[in-house]
């Protein structure tokens, strides 16, 4: 028995070495491919995708021209091809730390190719991402958990640093020697639906915070990208592929996991009912996100025609304008904009408390916007989708340590289980545009 047991153990620490192994070489390929893969952004692969709960207003991500390897292939496991499957071509085994140092002179090659102040803006606008859109997760959360009782409030403040967008689009006409895109009947309406559509979506995700935790909230927004990916498919004829299905049956799952949650993840002053209401209305608002991106990209495709940064910033400010419009007849005929200075004064902390948690809340989510639109520009939409993805457990983790909000083991699950839909989604994403350059 001893003896069987021993090979056993040493099958098995083969096994365990052999699957590292193969693991760290995928890590390596992906930071290969996020990192030094990169094109220069021009009007030709400009295209547009959004993510997450940062996204109420449209963030847009244009899809990449990395060229990327299967990670089945790489791994030497089979891959699909057609109705059968084939074999990978056999290569020449190389040594993970062979890998690490061919990345490192890649890594020091593609970072001398580009100027320092294109790394120092894209540090800057990925911490933005990291930064300012988790704090206005937990600012919107902070608001209901201080006193604040109006939806409507929460999704004025979402919209109400549109001027943010103006500061940043106006400068790039006099740096980039260009003029703004003219306007025309079709594009003001389609500017008016999307604006009317992204002021419902915010009302919904405005609605989930007030009954959900800041992190179950952030993990059910992640499910837009499901929406995204099949509005898409629909309406604008995106491809979808084997990495993308599997994304959406991932997330999907993760959704159903943090729904068996339900009796753990409740605040004391929320009833099951209103839980049950929350959990419908972000599921309700990411789908209607989903819908607002593969809109916006049918704009794109058939009005605009031109991909560049100015552009894509138009957009972002005439959709946030026509949203705030939209939003400010919406506080006012609920009567609760009248109703603010009393609430400011029941607010836990006073009227100053009250008034900087709207402005911060406005500012830092207007930041996220600029600096995911940032990102995507300077870089690729792989980096975008990654810092995306890292952003919903930034988000969790937050509200657990300043909101302590429960961290039970279904909801740990749930966030893994997305974690892997995410990345498989950028997988997918990646493999769509290599196919189509």
């Amino acid at each position: 028995m001893q003896p069987l047991l021993e090979q056993v153990f040493s099958v098995t620490n083969q096994k365990g070495i052999v699957f590292l192994e193969l693991y760290a070489s995928m890590v390596v390929k992906l930071l290969d491919l996020v990192v030094l893969d990169n094109v220069e952004p021009n009007e030709q692969n400009f295209n547009f995708y959004r993510c997450g709960r940062g996204d109420r207003v449209g963030i847009h991500l244009p899809s990449s021209r990395e060229p990327c390897i299967p990670l089945l292939m790489y791994a030497g496991l089979p891959t699909r091809s057609g109705d059968r499957m084939e074999e990978a071509s056999p290569e020449p085994s190389v040594s993970f730390w062979s890998q690490i140092s061919t990345f490192k002179t890649r890594a020091w090659e593609a970072y001398k190719r580009k100027s320092t102040s294109h790394w120092v803006l894209l540090f800057l606008s990925s911490a933005a991402m990291l930064v300012a859109f988790p704090a206005s997760s937990i600012l919107s959360r902070l608001y209901y958990s201080n006193g604040g009782t109006s939806e409507w409030i929460v999704s004025w403040v979402a919209v109400a640093g549109w001027p943010l967008t103006a500061l940043m689009l106006f400068p790039t006409y006099f740096f980039s020697k260009t003029l703004p895109t003219p306007l025309n009947l079709k594009l003001i309406l389609s500017y008016i639906v999307l604006g009317f559509l992204s002021a419902a979506d915010n009302l919904m995700y405005a609605y989930a915070y007030a009954y959900l935790p800041a992190s179950t909230a952030a993990l059910l927004a992640s499910s837009s990208l499901v929406f995204s990916a099949l509005f898409g498919y629909l309406l604008v004829k995106n491809k979808l592929n084997a990495s993308i299905i599997n994304a959406i049956v991932f997330i999907t799952a993760a959704m159903t996991i943090i729904a068996l949650d339900s009796s753990s993840d409740t605040y004391g002053n929320i009833t099951t009912s209103q839980y049950i209401m929350g959990f419908i209305w972000d599921i309700l608002g990411s789908a209607l996100h989903g819908l607002i991106f593969a809109l916006s990209e049918l704009v794109f495709v058939k009005l605009l025609g031109r991909r560049s940064f100015h552009v894509v910033l138009e957009q972002q400010l005439m959709v946030s304008l026509f949203a705030f419009v939209f939003t400010t007849i919406g506080v006012i005929v609920s009567g609760d904009f009248q109703g603010m200075k009393s609430e400011a004064k029941s607010f836990k902390g006073g009227s100053t408390s009250y008034i900087l948690v709207l402005i911060w809340s406005a500012i830092t989510f207007q930041l996220g916007v600029l600096g995911a639109t940032a990102v995507l520009f300077l870089a690729s939409t792989v980096l975008a989708g990654v810092l995306n993805a890292i952003r919903v457990p930034v988000t969790s983790i937050a509200a657990v340590i300043l909101l302590h909000d429960s961290m039970s083991s279904f909801k740990i699950l749930s966030l893994v289980v997305t974690f892997w839909g995410f990345g498989s989604y950028i997988y997918g994403s990646s493999s769509l545009s290599k196919e189509s350059s």
